[in-house]
């Protein structure tokens, strides 16, 4: 059963959202990546929503949904729930544009974002910190809606907001001087998947375009499957950007229509990407940001020798994120691993298992041990780095051999999330 799209952005409705967008946004740069040139033997180019006003693309469907209300509506204020990019978006087009607008965001939302937020916005945002989740959040800004008469921004699925996220894709055709035989775009609820793959698809056709999830949360990906929009009962919300349970109702038939694929990444995968891309070429990515290069190693051979274009989505990371990024990105690699050890309670066990267990380049980064009174063995929970995956192996069998291990906790995913 084929999937009936009832909207679809026009060229010169886009091209009209990208002139009346000039007054606010970057023309984002289209950057030659040498070190992923280099290391998939392909010309890849990154566009770099990460340097837009706001640090994501999410100003673009804002700005361009807000500036098509009537003087009525306007009046009457603006209302969107988020819990971090669609929120600065809205906040900065309110303020550019001088209407009242509310923005309803989960209570344990970071404070960096909050802050950020009512920056952009300043005396025309009003910031409401309502439950727990963006659900929660989300029914909040509703029901203000509707005692208020005030219009709601939603951060994908409007066809004003659809058609401002695909100006990215009229720049990046117009800035390419070759022929892009990749295009990889992250996916969230499909608002940039749907404009720039609708685009593209009608300026450049032989473009292969490829959607990136997060394998936590593929909405998109499972409503490709199903052919049907379909709403997933949890996700990891790690990947925030684009963590969500359904995608649009008018995004999903254009992605159907325009994707040739939807492909998932393991949220360890995009950390070591968000460590790559900081470490090689000094750019600052928030996870959803990354996903679209964190899929290559998937595309290797197909890409090999052609002109790939990656989108870079947005750079709002919180920096107290940053060790659970590093630990994900070990855990991924197979570099860090967590044990319940059994310690003899006698002199001298700690410092046999270091000098006896340990291979010269493992390291103790966790190290957790009461002794108990009247017992033989004494568990301690121990975290240990190695320098190559392939030192795990013969780690193990030291253990085995000299009677410390107790539980390996990495295979253990309910254990170890309580515990670590």
């Amino acid at each position: 059963m084929a999937v009936q799209t009832t909207f679809r952005p026009e060229i010169e409705d886009v091209k009209k959202a990208h002139n009346n967008l000039s007054k606010v946004i970057y023309q984002t740069p289209l950057q030659y990546s040498f070190n992923l040139s280099e290391r998939y033997g392909a010309s890849i180019h990154l566009k770099r929503e990460d340097t837009q006003i706001v640090r994501s693309y999410k100003i673009r469907g804002a700005y361009n949904k807000i500036t098509s209300l009537t003087e009525e509506e306007l009046s009457k204020g603006v209302v969107c729930a988020s819990a971090g990019n669609h929120a600065q978006g809205v906040a900065f087009s309110c303020f550019k544009l001088g209407v009242k607008g509310v923005i309803f965001m989960p209570a344990p939302t970071p404070k960096q974002k909050v802050q950020q937020v009512k920056m952009f916005g300043k005396d025309q945002v009003e910031v409401v910190l309502k439950g727990d989740t963006f659900d929660d959040a989300y029914q909040a800004a509703m029901e203000y809606r509707d005692a208020n008469n005030s219009t709601f921004v939603h951060p994908f699925d409007d066809p004003k907001v659809i058609e401002g996220q695909a100006t990215v894709g009229l720049e990046l055709f117009k800035d390419a001087e070759f022929s892009i035989d990749y295009l990889f775009l992250p996916v969230g609820g499909g608002g940039l998947s749907a404009g720039v793959s609708s685009v593209m698809k009608l300026l450049s056709p032989k473009t292969k375009i490829i959607g990136v999830e997060p394998a936590g949360a593929p909405a998109m990906y499972e409503s490709f499957q199903q052919n049907k929009v379909v709403t997933l009962e949890k996700i990891d919300k790690f990947v925030d950007g684009a963590a969500v349970k359904k995608v649009g109702d008018t995004t999903f038939p254009l992605c159907k229509e325009n994707l040739d694929e939807v492909a998932l990444v393991d949220e360890g995968k995009l950390c070591s990407s968000l460590i790559s891309m900081y470490n090689e070429s000094g750019i600052v990515l928030e996870p959803a940001g990354a996903l679209s290069v964190a899929v290559l190693d998937q595309y290797k051979d197909q890409i090999k020798g052609k002109n790939v274009v990656c989108i870079l989505s947005g750079s709002n990371n919180d920096i107290t994120r940053t060790e659970e990024i590093r630990e994900r990105s070990l855990l991924y690699e197979e570099l860090m691993h967590y044990f319940i050890i059994r310690f003899p309670q006698r002199a001298g066990a700690l410092k046999e298992f270091v000098a006896e267990v340990l291979g010269p380049d493992d390291d103790i980064v966790h190290f957790e041990y009461t002794k108990k009174t009247s017992r033989e063995q004494g568990p301690a929970l121990i975290g240990i780095e190695l320098k190559s995956k392939e030192d795990f192996q013969p780690l193990l069998t030291r253990m085995k051999e000299r009677n410390f291990l107790g539980e390996y906790l990495n295979e253990k995913p309910d254990l170890f999330g309580y515990i670590i």
